[in-house]
């Protein structure tokens, strides 16, 4: 199916404009970084976009789209539930590279921006981190099914534990501008899982 032409623009706006979101923020980006960015005019961006809420999240969406995918292709890959776990943290272990030049891990960055400010935006973000711990929870589930790992642990608590420790060393990693924190946690996960859930 050949795209319209207003699909497009719609889709060139966002891809443009979404690596300003992440690294700028709602705020921070302004109209004006808009058009410049694209080179379009006010009545061309609000003609393809309700408006600045609605392409923010669409680019949000995007940038997550792009950002994240690779990881859930990386689980898609495996087949066990415990070489999905390593290949959660062995994904995360290079994710400063993946992200450093887009302006840094964009739930991350725009769930800090959209905390306080913009509702829509931040629900977004929420519902992107209940996903990724609930995939997280399916693949340790999948891993005591296939009795490898404990029955007696709990998949949403440690699924918790693990997402966190993952976006903290992320956030640590943007601000050293280094893999090695991730790379450390990602070590830790591993060793946790070894000797914590594995039977």
């Amino acid at each position: 199916m050949i795209a319209s032409k207003a699909a497009k623009t719609s889709q060139f706006i966002i891809e443009t404009v979404a690596p300003y979101f992440n690294k700028h923020g709602y705020i921070g980006t302004s109209l004006s970084d808009i058009t410049k960015a694209t080179g379009l005019t006010k009545g061309a961006i609000y003609g393809n976009f309700q408006n600045k809420e609605d392409l923010a999240i669409k680019a949000f969406n995007y940038t997550v789209k792009t950002r994240l995918w690779p990881v859930i292709e990386a689980i898609e890959q495996a087949a066990s539930g415990l070489d999905k776990l390593r290949a959660v943290t062995n994904f995360y272990r290079h994710y400063y590279d993946h992200v450093s030049d887009y302006g840094g891990c964009p739930v991350l960055n725009v769930g800090v921006d959209s905390m306080n400010q913009h509702s829509a935006l931040n629900q977004r973000v929420l519902s992107v981190i209940g996903k990724m711990t609930q995939g997280i929870v399916e693949i340790i589930q999948q891993a005591q099914d296939e009795g490898s790992v404990r029955q007696n642990i709990d998949p949403q608590a440690y699924a918790e534990m693990i997402y966190a420790q993952i976006q903290g060393s992320i956030f640590l990693s943007i601000l050293s501008k280094s893999n090695q924190n991730m790379q450390m946690m990602m070590d830790h996960i591993d060793d946790m899982i070894d000797k914590e859930l594995k039977t």
